[in-house]
């Protein structure tokens, strides 16, 4: 059956499923054994034995479409519940898989979707299906140790518990005795929480991993617990630098909100900066959590450099800026132009009518820029187009309609600079 043909049958599937009333007993029947696979996956990141039955540990996948399908719907359970639970520190995993009822020969021959095995394909072997093996391996827990070299420490106050908590970031790579196991049961998480994730080939040597622990007690002893982690490939660039470009990142849901997708992003810059062969820091098509994390982030580094200081930033971005923050902290051209329109606005009196129109014209300059592009290459192109296709183009070159959407753009904008402007003057 073709993915076309398997998307077809699942759309008919749900638009019959909405509307009851006009379906026979059978598909009425039917229709209750249909489960929401975000909310029957429970995933826990489990400390403590009593964790296993405390429901405040426990969270849910936002994506599943990678498993089940774009309706993330599973067929052939009431009451369905898949387990996931993993040590918190060397995420020894127990899955398990409970439901009601399940559909039987006797709908017809309509079979229930295999969610077994969809998981089995991304968790690997060794995992535990009895909760009194998963809760022995608990107690292995005390020999668990952060893998790779220590590259930072901090503190997060908990404002609930009344105390601070203590979280290292571990710089890791492939020769560290017992990581690549590790590795395949921290990257299932991908799979939850990012929409297009994908699996990495670790037997390439040009992968750099990066780790967040939160370092705790428990009965007097020292334990250490997986907070999330970063994934980054070292490019080429000729003649002998390399690129490091971000491709995963991920602060498990536990953890975030706590400000430490900012501390593993700094923490990273800082230890490239100190690498002669980089050139500069890149993500991979990144989200826009990711560009908002990034831009407070290359901020707060940039705030501190000479060529940002209050007194230059309303003369313009220059090269200076552009060298400097590649120097300082491997950050790009494109990347320092953008933290120099975030500091310029922090500096920049609004309510001054002058001030304001200066910034929004430097702003809408580069926002302009690539439009004004393609339309020197849209001129070209008209010597070669046929009378049609010369008005299609003609209507996309509309004046007006290109400054309500360069409008847009740069108070859409603007709502982002303030943003880290805010979260800037909380730090």
């Amino acid at each position: 059956m073709t993915i076309l043909k398997k998307t077809y049958i699942s759309m008919s599937f749900r638009m019959y499923f909405k509307r009851l009333q006009w379906m026979n007993p059978m598909e009425k029947k039917l229709a209750e054994y249909k489960c929401d696979t975000n909310e029957a996956i429970s995933l826990k990141l489990v400390r403590f034995a009593d964790d296993l039955e405390d429901e405040s540990t426990t969270f849910h996948p936002e994506y599943s479409h990678q498993l089940y399908g774009d309706d993330e719907v599973a067929f052939g359970y009431k009451g369905l519940q898949i387990q996931l639970y993993y040590s918190a520190g060397n995420l020894s995993t127990l899955f398990k898989v409970k439901y009601s009822a399940r559909v039987t020969e006797k709908f017809d021959c309509v079979e229930p979707d295999d969610v077994e095995g969809k998981i089995r394909e991304i968790i690997p072997a060794g995992f535990s299906c009895n909760t009194d093996d998963f809760t022995s391996l608990l107690e292995k827990e005390t020999n668990f140790k952060p893998f790779g070299t220590l590259l930072h420490t901090y503190n997060v106050h908990n404002v609930e518990e009344g105390e601070d908590f203590t979280y290292q970031i571990h710089k890791v790579d492939l020769s560290c005795p017992g990581f690549r196991e590790y590795h395949k049961r921290l990257q299932t998480f991908l799979m939850w929480f990012i929409e297009t994730a994908s699996f990495i080939d670790v037997d390439d040597d040009r992968w750099d991993f990066f780790l967040v622990f939160e370092k705790y007690n428990k009965d007097g002893e020292t334990l250490f617990a997986t907070v999330g982690y970063m994934t980054v490939y070292n490019y080429y660039v000729y003649p002998d630098k390399t690129r490091p470009r971000v491709s995963q990142m991920l602060i498990l849901p536990p953890f975030q909100g706590e400000g430490h997708g900012a501390q593993l992003l700094e923490a990273v810059h800082m230890f490239y900066c100190n690498l002669h062969k980089v050139q500069d820091i890149t993500a991979e098509d990144p989200s826009e959590n990711y560009v908002k994390l990034r831009d407070y982030v290359l901020v707060k580094l940039c705030q501190t450099l000479p060529s940002f200081s209050t007194d230059k930033l309303p003369l313009g971005f220059s090269d200076d800026m552009a060298t400097e923050a590649r120097e300082k902290f491997k950050i790009n051209k494109k990347h320092a132009r953008r933290v120099y329109e975030i500091l310029r606005l922090r500096v920049t009196d609004m309510s001054d009518e002058t001030k304001a129109r200066d910034y929004r014209l430097e702003v809408k300059k580069r926002l302009f820029a690539p439009t004004k592009k393609n339309q020197r290459e849209m001129t070209k192109m008209m010597k070669c187009l046929r009378p049609e296709e010369l008005a299609s183009h003609i209507s996309q070159m509309d004046t007006a309609l290109q400054q309500e959407e360069l409008e847009k753009s740069y108070q859409e904008l603007l709502a982002e600079y303030r943003r880290v402007i805010e979260r800037l003057a909380q730090a």
